[in-house]
């Protein structure tokens, strides 16, 4: 994607830029440089300062004093007026875009707002929105509401916003779209939709800065990267001379060793939870069983039905059949997720923002939440006793930053909020554990540490059975792992048939059944 440009000057130019919060050097004297026509990688851990940083351009955060930016070759101060009129446009991780608004409506809203109309001919703006989608590839009606979207087709839409602000209001050449951890929600098909979409606009004219945590999107999509560490950059690579292990080691400092999973359950097999007939809106008639100390893949290609047994085993989504756990015989129409906590089950979901914890409270508040009104307190809560049981649980968890209970959760990165979503229901020692997706939207380093977690949980004698797309994880943690197509069980693979490319195979293969 990288086009030869004899000596060319870069489209973005930074050095020295440092950030600190309440003594905290978040960024430590960072430097980043953007060739024209090129998409640049920018990795780092959760907390190594690389979501600061894109805060700092955007003119969200000001900066420590002493850094400089240049843009096409001129400088420019570091401030929001001055960051404002930049060609330089952004889609966060939440997109930005409202629900309720159509498709023509969210690519019109900055517009409208900065001309003031009085009036919008709106079949006029429609044709045109339509044709600008049709100019990326992007096949989606304008006068879809987005809340009827899917997440691809929303992040779709996001970026051809963000493509065109930087192309029509600056012209083709020299802009600069910084894509904010697009992918983190999105399924492996729904990615390589969004790489199209990135390969589009770097031909339109834009240079692209991809900031991700995902080493393999990442070696996938960009002609180098930029690593962070402790707010300071750590690395520069070029893409397609680095390999897997040369990121890995650049990100954490270190080589990642994952010890695998026995392949088999050591001892006598014991069976601690079974479903029988499991059907809900996608999966039918289910009958599958989970071992004390097994962890348990269920996976699929998108649709095939295997992401929703986790709710439905939970009660979080309407269903039917029968759960066995301990002994004790549950009808999975009458499970609340009430009654699932009380019967010994907890449920770590995909979304976090929304399911898994609450962004406004502080962490003491939600990761003590499943023992209010045991020991915590009744009547009233004792908030001495939660803070302690809070900062316990951070230090166990290499929650960070560290000791700190009283900050929001909504200031956690990725991977730390889902270190207290963990810490939240294992502390409750459970014998059921439903995971879907718990390294979505987590760094290396945090990954390793979720997955130890997982493993350890197991090894205490609970059953785990974890729903994810990612057949890596899937190799790294499971003793059995199930390929669900069409809403059925086709294939169960064990012990040394579980690798990530057997997973993928198996997974494709399945479709075709």
């Amino acid at each position: 994607m990288l086009q030869a440009v004899s000596d060319p000057t870069p489209v973005l130019r930074c050095e020295g830029v440092s950030k600190t919060f309440g003594g905290h050097r978040a960024l430590d004297r960072a430097a980043l440089s953007i060739a024209p026509g090129e998409v640049h990688g920018l990795l780092g851990q959760n907390g190594s300062g690389k979501s600061t940083l894109i805060k700092v351009l955007a003119g969200f955060h000001p900066p420590d004093p002493g850094g400089s930016l240049w843009v096409n070759g001129r400088e420019v101060e570091l401030t929001q007026a001055a960051l404002a009129s930049l060609p330089i446009s952004f889609v966060h991780q939440h997109l930005g875009l409202i629900p309720s608004l159509t498709v023509t409506e969210n690519m019109l809203i900055k517009e409208l707002a900065l001309q003031n109309r009085l009036a919008v001919n709106w079949r006029h703006e429609t044709r045109r929105i339509r044709a600008l989608l049709q100019r990326y590839e992007v096949d989606v009606d304008p006068g879809t509401e987005v809340s009827k979207l899917s997440p691809v087709q929303r992040a779709l839409i996001a970026i051809v916003r963000a493509s065109a602000e930087v192309i029509e209001g600056h012209g083709a050449g020299g802009g600069l779209l910084i894509l904010d951890e697009p992918t983190p929600f999105l399924p492996q098909r729904d990615v390589e939709q969004l790489f199209g979409l990135v390969r589009t606009v770097v031909r339109a004219g834009s240079s692209v800065i991809f900031v991700s945590h995902d080493v393999d999107e990442v070696m996938e999509i960009t002609d180098r990267a930029t690593i962070l560490k402790n707010g300071a950059v750590s690395a520069r690579l070029t893409t397609a001379e680095a390999n897997r292990e040369d990121f890995i080691t650049a990100i954490v400092g270190r080589k990642l060793e994952l010890a695998a999973p026995p392949s088999q359950l050591s001892g006598a097999r014991t069976e601690r939870a079974s479903v029988s007939g499991l059907s809900g809106e996608t999966v039918s008639g289910l009958d599958f069983s989970v071992a004390a100390g097994e962890v348990l893949g269920l996976t699929g290609l998108i649709g095939s039905g295997y992401d929703e047994v986790p709710y439905l085993v939970y009660g979080a989504k309407a269903g039917t059949g029968e759960l066995v756990l301990d002994g004790r015989t549950m009808d999975v129409a009458a499970i609340s997720p009430a009654a699932a906590i009380d019967a010994g089950i907890v449920l770590i979901p995909s979304d976090r923002p929304k399911a898994g914890a609450i962004g406004a409270l502080p962490i003491t508040d939600n990761i003590t939440m499943p023992r209010l009104g045991r020991d915590l307190g009744t009547w009233w809560l004792r908030r001495r006793s939660m803070r302690g049981s809070a900062r316990a649980l951070m230090t166990e968890y290499d929650v960070r930053p560290a000791g700190d209970p009283a900050l929001p959760m909504a200031s956690l990165s990725g991977g730390n909020a889902q270190k207290v979503v963990l810490a939240k229901w294992l502390q409750m020692n459970p014998g059921l554990v439903l995971l879907d997706e718990p390294t979505q939207g987590v760094d290396v380093g945090a990954r390793q540490t979720v997955f130890n977690r997982i493993q350890s949980i197991a090894s205490g004698g609970a059953a785990v059975a974890c729903a994810s797309s990612d057949y890596e994880q899937l190799a790294a943690i499971c003793h059995r792992v199930l390929i669900f197509s069409r809403g059925r069980i086709v294939r169960t693979l064990v012990g040394g048939e579980i690798d990530k490319q057997s997973i993928a195979e198996a997974s494709l293969n399945a479709s075709n059944m």
